[in-house]
């Protein structure tokens, strides 16, 4: 698949947010930060930035916002519904929206870059070596 042809799509698990993104993303990384490990229950969370106009999300959606590590407020969207965690940041605020890659149909297309806040890094978890590591956001 071509760069420019590329089209993700993805959702809840429930199926009532559905969304498509259109393009290659801006960056492809893991996030490491106590936000997101709380947030998703895990380690950390596989995200991709896309920019907003390439990025169409339908469906009932909840937003909850948290100061974030970096002393700015992180938005994260659920689904009203089933509340799977699906993207970041406030729909039709910002340049460019964050998804979550665990709610992505297919997610053969992720190829990380990138860790961030990998000050956070958990003791039972092993960055790759192949990623790109920063402490907090990359500067």
């Amino acid at each position: 698949m071509s760069e420019s042809s590329r089209r993700v799509t993805g959702g809840c698990l429930c199926g009532a947010v559905r969304y498509e993104a259109k393009g290659p993303p801006r960056a492809m990384g893991l996030c490491y930060c106590t936000d997101c490990r709380k947030a998703s229950g895990s380690g950390f969370i596989p995200f991709a930035v896309f920019a907003s106009e390439a990025l169409h999300i339908a469906g009932p959606l909840i937003s909850y916002a948290s100061p974030a590590e970096n002393g700015s407020e992180a938005i994260r969207n659920s689904c009203a519904v089933c509340a799977s965690l699906v993207f970041g940041g406030p729909l039709g605020k910002t340049d460019s929206h964050t998804i979550y890659v665990g709610s992505a149909d297919d997610s053969s297309w992720f190829e990380p870059t990138l860790a961030i806040f990998a000050r956070n890094l958990p003791t039972w978890l092993v960055v790759p070596p192949e990623l790109k590591q920063y402490e907090t956001l990359p500067g």
